[in-house]
């Protein structure tokens, strides 16, 4: 349901930046049918499961297939929570306020605590760094899954709980922080196929 904003905290108005953009996409959710706005809120809440069940999916084929794309497989969330830690540390440095908070809008979103700071994206930072991951695995599933990270970003903008550069900046740190440290590990996988093959965690890279 739609709510109010609550108290302002002390923190970065970034309405300068996009403010309009924000208010134009709130009001087109507002005028969208209910049944659009529902599914596009359950899959902001949800949507990220979809990320971690393609990162087991890319896990599961791979270990079946390929020892060395499997350690990659088994890296992606540990790289994906590794972006998150990275946004979660910017975004207690930052201190930008939710929008819902700083331009008083009604969102389907409800708005946030102050406090809860919106720069940058949690979610989409979560998603990109899935999918950059997976692109180190599966050709397949990192498609599926970078479609996934657009959407998810997206569809933080039009519950409401961002602007669009909060998305833009999570996107481009998940990618940022993932791709390097993927693609050193890439250059490294047969080492650490061996390694397991070694121990009882032979079984997480072979079927």
């Amino acid at each position: 349901m739609p709510t109010f904003p609550g108290s302002v905290a002390q923190g970065q108005d970034g309405s300068g930046v996009d403010g309009n953009v924000y208010v134009h996409v709130i009001d087109a959710a507002h005028s969208a049918p209910p049944w659009l706005d529902s599914f596009i809120s359950a899959f902001s809440t949800y949507g990220l499961v979809l990320s971690a069940l393609l990162m087991l999916a890319g896990w599961w084929r791979a270990r079946d297939r390929d020892a060395q794309r499997a350690v990659m497989a088994l890296a992606a969330p540990a790289l994906t929570v590794l972006a998150f830690a990275v946004s979660t540390l910017l975004k207690q440095s930052v201190h930008e306020n939710r929008p819902c908070q700083s331009l008083h809008v009604i969102t389907l979103e409800a708005c946030p605590a102050a406090g809860d700071w919106s720069f940058p994206s949690n979610h989409a930072t979560l998603a990109a760094a899935a999918a950059v991951a997976l692109w180190f695995v599966s050709v397949r599933l990192a498609a599926v899954a970078s479609v996934t990270a657009l959407a998810m970003a997206a569809s933080r903008v039009w519950v409401g709980a961002h602007y669009p550069h909060d998305i833009l900046a999570g996107l481009t740190l998940g990618a940022l922080v993932t791709w390097p440290l993927a693609l050193l590990l890439s250059r490294h996988t047969q080492t650490v196929a061996r390694l397991f093959s070694r121990t009882p965690l032979r079984l997480l890279i072979e079927a």
